[in-house]
């Protein structure tokens, strides 16, 4: 059978520097460089580090009229965001939901003034385009001629105005153009790590370019899936189709600050959004189980899959880990898992990792203290 797998704008420059690729939502990815995970995942948190995510879906909704305000409602009933609201240069995180209630995709979603720019997971990028293109009164236009990347870490916003000057002094969720060597870069000062940083929308003639002269600063290395994933579970940031899914609302997902008042019960714009009874009403009552942080015993990290139990013998499973590896920041395993809401902080509750009970303690997400400049 064919390779059917994508390679991004960036794959040579990552086998070039000795990247692990491996195939991921379709894409040929690198999933570790020889730093190794671990040491990737340090110097994020140290310095900064750059990731490729042109795997990730990036499209442009425009109002047929002209009225930005028309592809903000249209949006809205596929978004329990305030669109409407948002301000031109900044950004702000959604969730498409479906009838029962359940997660599509979550997504980030700029005012770009004449325009609204959204990233759409990866694995869901047909889906995405497909629920969009149901939208009256809006162009729905998929970009193909355009790589993304982020540079994350408290040193992101120092080597990024070395080469851009202005972007030191957005705020977090900023979303704005800048110009490099003649190109128009898109960037957002967002990302998925829990560290300060950038996400960067750059033409595919300019990317490897402007990636090597990222990669040129003493302070930036080049970072691949793994230590991504490993930087977001410290973080407490769920992942599609692990932490949500259709099944999952956003209230289970503890994910109910991404709707606001005007989208709520007696809100302005109430409900109107898919699921919108189930979702309310469940955010009102509050949710019987909800995404919870766990800390395992040991160094042993528990995984997805994983089930989790109220007693060292016995009883009926609570659950299974979402997502669960090891926090190199955190020096010990974390997880998180979709468990019973009431029970509080501290519960000791039991793993069930090969054929033996761990110990576990339910505790705060996220695990470390994200680093956003507000």
């Amino acid at each position: 059978m064919a390779d059917t797998t994508r390679r991004t704008g960036l794959y040579d420059l990552h086998v070039e520097l000795g990247a692990k690729m491996v195939p991921f939502a379709g894409w040929d990815m690198p999933v570790q460089f020889p730093m190794g995970v671990m040491n990737e995942h340090l110097h994020t948190r140290e310095k900064a580090g750059l990731f490729d995510v042109s795997h990730m879906g990036q499209v442009i909704i425009r109002p047929l009229d002209g009225d930005i305000q028309t592809a903000a409602l249209a949006l809205e009933t596929l978004i329990p965001a305030n669109v409407l609201d948002l301000p031109e240069g900044r950004q702000r995180y959604g969730l498409f939901t479906n009838e029962r209630g359940g997660i599509l995709d979550d997504l980030m979603f700029a005012n770009r003034g004449d325009h609204f720019l959204l990233v759409v997971n990866a694995a869901c990028v047909d889906q995405d385009i497909a629920h969009l293109q149901t939208l009256a009164g809006v162009s729905v236009e998929p970009v193909t001629d355009r790589g993304l990347i982020a540079l994350q870490g408290p040193k992101a916003h120092v080597v990024l105005a070395r080469l851009i000057a202005g972007t030191a002094d957005m705020r977090f969720m900023d979303s704005l153009g800048f110009d490099w060597q003649s190109h128009d870069l898109w960037i957002s000062r967002s990302g998925y790590t829990g560290e300060d940083g950038f996400e960067i929308s750059v033409p595919d003639t300019a990317l490897d370019r402007f990636a090597r002269a990222l990669l040129d600063q003493p302070e930036v290395a080049p970072i691949g899936l793994g230590a991504r994933d490993s930087l977001r579970l410290e973080a407490g940031m769920p992942l599609y189709g692990h932490d949500m899914d259709p099944d999952v609302s956003p209230a289970q997902a503890a994910l109910g600050w991404s709707i606001p008042k005007a989208r709520r019960t007696d809100g302005a714009r109430a409900g109107g959004f898919a699921g919108a009874d189930t979702v309310l009403t469940e955010l009102a009552a509050g949710a019987t189980t909800t995404r919870r942080g766990l800390r395992p015993e040991g160094r042993a990290p528990i995984r997805e899959g994983v089930t989790l139990f109220g007693g060292q013998t016995g009883d009926t499973p609570l659950g299974t880990v979402r997502s669960g590896g090891f926090g190199p920041s955190v020096g010990g395993p974390v997880a998180m898992a979709i468990i019973d809401a009431s029970l509080p902080e501290g519960t000791t509750i039991w793993a069930e990792l090969r054929g033996k009970r761990i110990p576990v303690t339910i505790t705060a997400l996220p695990f470390v203290t994200p680093s956003y400049k507000r």
